[in-house]
């Protein structure tokens, strides 16, 4: 008896400005790197962090949704796949609603792992994030996920299902990663940013990611927390 079908899910989620124009992108696939659909939707001004989960929410609603009980996901917000595994508590109240919402969605699949992994690993994500903001600005964004299939969803079984899918490019004609940069603002100049970090094992891991550009010099003003 062959094994349930299983699937793995990139997931992104980036914010222009953070908080800014949001929105998350996520490629899934088998276990052997096959594509099965992409993700992608606009979500509004908020931050990096709500994308993400944004992001995490839409995997597990597709897979719940379309008979895999059995999701890897891959994402490279440390702080989500640490608050998912348990090893970071959620103090901010924006997501604590959707941690919760995702554990009460992880609890109906059979099995379930998060794993962090680097921007690079995760290139296809970011793309669909970016693609998602580009067209909000143009005016085109989804006001609903999109969904592009590739191959058939599977059976318990593993046999296939097929569906039949129109105007479904093929991945090879995918448009080519975009870095994710800061965009003009007609508002006044920001604010210094100020965030939280966590020390462990000689690193400092902050709490929510910045649109720095490769390069870039910043100055940290490190204050312990009382």
């Amino acid at each position: 008896m062959s094994n349930p079908p299983e699937i793995v899910a990139h997931i992104d989620g980036g914010s222009r400005g953070n908080p800014g124009p949001a929105a998350y992108g996520v490629a899934i696939k088998t276990p052997q790197g096959q594509a099965v659909t992409t993700l992608a939707k606009f979500i509004g001004e908020t931050t990096n962090n709500f994308a993400e989960y944004q992001g995490l929410l839409a995997a597990l609603e597709y897979a719940l949704s379309h008979g895999y009980p059995r999701l890897r996901v891959l994402t490279d917000s440390e702080l989500m796949a640490r608050q998912i595994s348990g090893r970071y508590k959620v103090r901010s109240p924006d997501l604590k609603p959707l941690h919760e919402k995702a554990q009460a969605l992880i609890a109906r699949l059979e099995s379930f792992s998060i794993k962090h992994v680097y921007r690079e690993q995760n290139r296809e994500a970011d793309r669909l994030a970016n693609q998602a903001m580009d067209d909000a600005e143009r005016g085109k964004g989804p006001t609903s996920p999109s969904h592009h299939p590739l191959i058939p969803s599977l059976r318990e079984d593993g046999s296939a299902k097929h569906r039949v899918v129109e105007g479904a490019a093929p991945a090879s004609q995918a448009p080519a990663p975009r870095a994710l940069l800061p965009q003009a603002s007609k508002t006044p100049a920001a604010k210094p940013l100020c965030i939280s970090a966590t020390f462990q094992n000689g690193v400092l891991h902050p709490h929510m990611q910045l649109p720095l550009l490769d390069g870039e010099e910043v100055e940290l003003d490190i204050r312990r927390k009382k």
